[in-house]
């Protein structure tokens, strides 16, 4: 079975924040998390993959899942990531 590290993006009041968690179901957990069935966090918002990985172990994707959960600087660079590449797309609609 395989299981994915996954991290959230959402924009509340002109910030953008961040939520991680892991599944061995991404589209099921997803749309839970946008239909406000997910993590007590996550509901009442609308949100977006910025990142994900996928681990055959559950044991190494709990531990990277920490891991990403802990590193803040990690979960910044992927949320700037995230954000100029939709201001990108953006822009090229746009000309």
């Amino acid at each position: 079975m395989s299981y994915f590290v996954y991290l959230l993006v959402s924009e509340n009041n002109s910030k953008v924040i961040s939520y991680v968690g892991y599944t061995n179901n991404i589209i099921k957990r997803i749309n839970d998390h946008n239909q406000s069935k997910g993590a007590k966090f996550t509901k009442g918002r609308v949100w977006e993959i910025a990142y994900c990985k996928k681990y055959e172990n559950k044991i190494v994707a709990l531990k990277e899942e920490y891991k990403l959960k802990k590193n803040y600087s990690l979960r910044m660079k992927i949320k700037n990531k995230y954000i100029k590449s939709k201001m990108n797309n953006i822009n090229n609609k746009c000309k």
